[in-house]
């Protein structure tokens, strides 16, 4: 995820404090994994540098001055390319599950016992977002959506690797 866009993006619904982006940030799309405001902050200043963003005044407060920040034209024009540029599909080429299986198979460990443990983790995970998915709203919805349909074609492919493991077995350590 862009963090940068998607403060520009909030930025286009309304100027904003530093710590108001934050939190509309982790209202929104930081829920597993929120913004550290320093974060924020450092985002802020390269979006300044770079003319996407202006500051629309200053407040004093009990700390350092609150600046509040206001998309420019430039900064919707950027927002407005990102959200037409399709995000690049990830096919998933190089594994870190695929490597762990080759591994345990070439040092001679057992590649089910392995996938085994890696099932029951995905299951364990699905479990979970599958209770976070009735119990959220929409937006939270989808997003576990998401992660379960990823997760469900993992489980595929453990099955899959499973199915072939002595193939596979014989083919590495041949």
């Amino acid at each position: 995820m862009s963090i940068g866009h998607t403060l520009l993006g909030l930025l286009e619904t309304g100027p904003r404090h530093g710590y108001d982006l934050k939190r509309a940030f982790d209202e929104r799309f930081g829920q597993d994994k929120p913004l550290h405001y320093g974060q924020v902050y450092s985002t802020m200043s390269r979006l300044l540098k770079h003319g996407l963003v202006e500051v629309e005044g200053r407040e004093p407060g009990e700390g350092p001055e609150r600046k509040r920040y206001a998309i420019t034209d430039a900064g919707v024009t950027d927002v407005q390319e990102w959200l037409s540029t399709p995000e690049k599909p990830e096919p998933y080429l190089h594994s870190t599950l695929y490597t762990k299986l080759v591994l345990a198979l070439l040092t001679g460990r057992d590649g089910a016992a392995l996938l085994d443990t890696q099932r029951a983790e995905h299951l364990r995970l699905m479990r979970e977002l599958t209770r976070r998915k009735t119990e959220g709203d929409l937006a939270d919805q989808l997003i576990c959506d998401h992660a379960l349909f990823h997760l469900e074609a993992d489980l595929r492919w453990l099955e899959t690797a499973a199915a072939r493991l002595d193939a596979l077995r014989s083919q590495v350590c041949g």
